[in-house]
């Protein structure tokens, strides 16, 4: 972890931390939550993260900004930030559950050192983080640095000497502030709200990303997306608007009603994606497809994977040379495996690794992530 190679993509966001007290922030007119009000300190934070996809809200609108956050939502978090890697193999922690939401992210949060574990074979999933543990987690996973000085706190005997190098990190590097004047509070538990305020102190203390040259100088680019509810559109006429491209709207022959996509039911979007055979049928095509060089390919994700009708777009063309970028958008969920599902139906591709955005995501959040991308040079398969 100590290169942290998803740095520039994520604007230099991976590491997280917590403060229990932080500046005043800029006022904003609206949160996008209707638990989160502009005036709170926490406001901007919340906004921030949720533009450059570091956290998402919980549901129904809201963002939970006063409650804690437990050992394997941290875990997720930051599974979720590094694009959600593969992972093999099975925990030792005997109390996680097998097929648990946070399974993957745990263990790939052990396998990388960033959480050990209390010992005796424990995990503690559902146990509130403290102040001092997601102190020494992120410091792992900032690579261990050294800080150049130390925290002054009246309460530092209270400090597990586990945490001792990692709270003057911290401290000296602004990215926790002191609970109140003097006191660290290890022991405290972290609250979303502090989280959010955290990463994007951290964001905003890095060295902006060197920009790349857009992807379409010197090769042809077409925008390609699917999107039943106008999210991925969205993001869609971001790149539009970013990139000298083509855009394309993959249009199913028989459009998708509100029923079709009522996924507590029997419907059409379930069978769909139960059937490994389904292909809906595409109205219109692309004209010309041997010109382009790049596709960024967009869809909504549907129970983790893209819509089938991504499978017919793909099967539809000779795509082999080209090299394939995918986006997503999705309430919560990462772009997962949904991307790597499709490689196999385009022989002769160079996929990219894809990005997940939340339907809202702004100008600006596409934008770096279009900059960080590199395309000018061909990638390796």
């Amino acid at each position: 972890m100590k290169n942290l190679k998803h740095f520039g993509a994520l604007l230099l966001t991976l590491t997280l931390a917590l403060a229990l007290a932080v500046p005043a922030l800029a006022a904003v007119d609206d949160t996008g939550f209707s638990d989160v009000d502009a005036g709170a300190w926490y406001a901007e934070a919340v906004i921030y993260c949720r533009e450059h996809n570091l956290m998402d809200g919980t549901g129904n609108n809201r963002f939970a900004p006063e409650s804690i956050l437990t050992r394997a939502q941290l875990a997720t978090v930051l599974y979720r930030i590094e694009g959600t890697p593969a992972v093999t193999g099975t925990d030792a922690f005997t109390d996680t559950d097998d097929g648990a939401w946070y399974n993957d992210a745990v263990l790939w949060a052990s396998q990388q050192n960033l959480i050990s574990g209390y010992g005796g074979g424990l995990f503690g999933p559902n146990d509130p983080v403290s102040r001092e543990q997601m102190a020494a987690i992120f410091w792992r996973y900032a690579g261990s640095p050294a800080a150049d000085g130390a925290g002054d706190y009246t309460d530092e005997a209270e400090i597990a000497s586990y945490a001792a190098a990692a709270v003057d990190w911290a401290s000296v590097n602004n990215i926790v502030a002191p609970a109140s004047a003097g006191v660290f509070a290890p022991k405290s538990n972290a609250t979303r709200a502090h989280i959010a305020a955290a990463l994007m102190n951290y964001s905003r203390s890095q060295p902006a990303p060197v920009p790349q040259p857009a992807p379409s100088e010197g090769r042809k680019v077409l925008i390609a997306y699917f999107s039943a509810t106008n999210n991925t559109e969205g993001i869609a006429n971001h790149l539009d608007a970013i990139l000298d491209a083509d855009l394309y709207e993959i249009t199913p022959e028989t459009p998708y009603s509100a029923a079709d996509l009522d996924y507590n039911a029997d419907c059409r979007a379930n069978r769909e994606q139960n059937d490994a055979s389904a292909r809906p049928a595409i109205s219109g095509s692309v004209e010309n497809m041997e010109q382009y060089d790049v596709i960024f390919l967009g869809y909504p994700i549907w129970w983790g994977q893209a819509p089938k009708i991504i499978s017919t777009f793909l099967e539809s063309y000779n795509l082999s040379g080209k090299t394939i970028v995918p986006f997503c958008t999705s309430g919560s969920s990462g772009i997962g495996s949904s991307a790597t599902t499709l490689h196999a139906l385009t022989s002769g591709a160079t996929w990219m690794d894809g990005q997940r955005f939340s339907g809202g995501a702004s100008r600006s959040t596409v934008e770096d992530w279009v900059d960080g991308l590199e395309l000018t040079s061909t990638p390796e398969a």
